[in-house]
């Protein structure tokens, strides 16, 4: 699927993105704090720096401002994650640096993460589907990072639960943004990251351990 055009009246490309961001900026405060349905596009403008018709010289509606919020959070993610593949040796301690690094990068956008969780709902069909598609290709680089432990016999999993593990690595990070109400009572990033680590890997660790006993 292709990404979803955003109009923009201003031609000049390195403006729009700068307008953009400070648009973004902007509006995850206030959806944050009143939610997307009850800011208004004034607000965002006022938020951002500028006047409402200059708002909407780079967009043409709030539903495009919730658009951009979305893509940029995930295009960064991804190009972060990507980053990591790129690094990864295919040993488990190399997974656990890129799963580090991940909820490192949620916590620093914890509010963007949880912002967008809770207003995506909002999004048109065609953005929704663009967006959920960035995410299952973020769930597949770390397919790929777990695929090359078990390629390099560090761990031993099949394809499908690969795939689950992919999905609860990618879970757990998420859930750091929006359950932090909870669970910075009791834990600290560093701490969070090291227990859920060990028992997203203690399954598959023991798995392997059992079986080279077993022969």
């Amino acid at each position: 699927m292709e990404k979803r055009e955003v109009h923009a009246s201003v031609k000049d490309e390195r403006l729009v993105e700068k307008r953009r961001k400070q648009m973004i900026k902007g509006a995850v405060t206030l959806f944050r704090e009143k939610g997307f349905h009850r800011t208004t596009t004034r607000e965002i403008a006022k938020a951002a720096g500028f006047s409402i018709g200059t708002l909407y010289e780079y967009i043409r509606s709030k539903e495009d401002v919730l658009y951009l919020v979305c893509d940029y959070i995930y295009e960064q993610f991804q190009e972060n994650l990507q980053e990591e593949f790129h690094k990864s040796d295919g040993t488990v301690e190399g997974l656990k640096r890129s799963i580090a690094y991940f909820y490192q990068s949620i916590d620093e956008r914890q509010d963007e993460v949880l912002v967008m969780y809770q207003e995506v709902k909002a999004l048109t069909k065609d953005a929704l589907s663009y967006v959920l598609k960035k995410e299952i290709e973020m769930v597949s680089i770390f397919e790929q990072l777990i695929q090359r432990c078990v390629d390099k016999g560090e761990i031993e999993l099949n394809e499908k639960e690969v795939c689950l593990m992919a999905h609860n690595i990618f879970v757990h990070g998420q859930m750091w943004s929006f359950r932090r109400w909870a669970l910075n009572k009791t834990y600290n990033l560093e701490e969070y990251i090291e227990l859920q680590t060990d028992l997203l890997l203690k399954g598959i660790l023991n798995k392997r351990d059992v079986e080279s006993k077993t022969f």
